[in-house]
């Protein structure tokens, strides 16, 4: 794990793989020496960067993937308050300017679904990919708005283990034990102040969905068949719309199909990266920054 001092935050993130391209298998094909696309992937609310250590192992060997804690989630610093996705959004931008990657293909999953569609719309040049799952991109209705507010307010106040328990088994489906007990640990663990902050934020969110009408890269939308937050006809509707897209409904899954099912899950994404556009050029990793010794 590195961190970072961006936009007045610390930002905790891994940063694994170097995306060089690999001899092929067949000695009868040449190497090419193309580099790969730079993976970047945000986690949804109310988790950190360890939802995705599943897909940091299957891509390491053959890309670059980078995956931060949101501010207020995980190792970087908790905001109280709001946060707004565009801040969000800056924060990811700040990130990979630091680490020296211009372009990249983004991915997320339920909020951070939903903020790879915000960084679409703040700097849509920058990606070269799109992968959105288990997210939906319309705005929040008046009732939406009442609901995630009051959730904040929860969690200010009572803290995350009852909420944690009461969603434990729509994240994931309960015959997917040992996924289900790391995503509970991992909700007890985030912190209230930074879920509630990011729950504001998420109350106030623009509609995305004519944006995704004029996405020019190539997408992947994937969903868990049980999910109940975001149903499979949620991810149908945004494969409908979005120009040059895939869809992947992961069977036996409910919200988080990366954890629950990470072969098939790991399978489409494989699919959609090597469809990506080769980047300009592959930046090497930033050097891993010196510990600081605690205090």
């Amino acid at each position: 794990m590195a961190t970072a001092q961006l936009n007045g935050v610390t930002i905790g993130y891994d940063d694994t793989g170097d995306g060089k391209a690999r001899p092929s298998a067949d000695p009868s094909t040449a190497p090419s020496a193309a580099p790969r696309p730079v993976l970047v992937l945000l986690h949804g609310h109310p988790f950190d960067r360890s939802m995705w250590a599943p897909q940091r192992e299957a891509f390491a060997g053959t890309h670059r993937v980078i995956t931060p804690d949101l501010r207020g989630y995980g190792d970087s610093t908790v905001v109280p308050g709001t946060t707004a996705f565009a801040t969000f959004a800056a924060d990811v931008a700040a990130l990979l300017d630091h680490l020296g990657v211009r372009e990249f293909a983004l991915g997320g999953l339920s909020m951070g679904g939903q903020l790879v569609m915000e960084c679409h719309r703040l700097f849509p040049e920058r990606l070269t990919g799109l992968l959105l799952a288990d997210t939906f991109p319309a705005a929040e209705t008046p009732e939406g708005k009442a609901a995630r507010n009051a959730q904040a307010d929860r969690l200010l106040a009572e803290g995350m283990q009852g909420y944690a328990d009461e969603v434990r088994d729509k994240m994931v489906a309960p015959y997917n034990t040992e996924a289900s007990a790391y995503v509970h640990r991992m909700m007890l663990a985030a912190p209230p102040e930074g879920a509630a902050a990011a729950l504001r934020g998420r109350a106030e969110r623009p509609d995305y969905r004519a944006m995704l009408t004029r996405v020019a890269v190539p997408s992947l939308v994937v969903v868990g068949r049980d999910d109940t937050y975001t149903p499979v006809s949620d991810a149908e509707a945004m494969h409908a719309v979005l120009p040059d897209s895939a869809l992947c409904v992961v069977e036996g899954a409910a919200h988080l199909p990366n954890l629950e099912r990470p072969t098939e899950f790991n399978a489409a994404v494989r699919t959609w990266l090597n469809r990506l556009p080769t980047p300009v050029s592959t930046p090497a990793p930033a050097p891993a920054p010196t510990p600081v010794p605690p205090e």
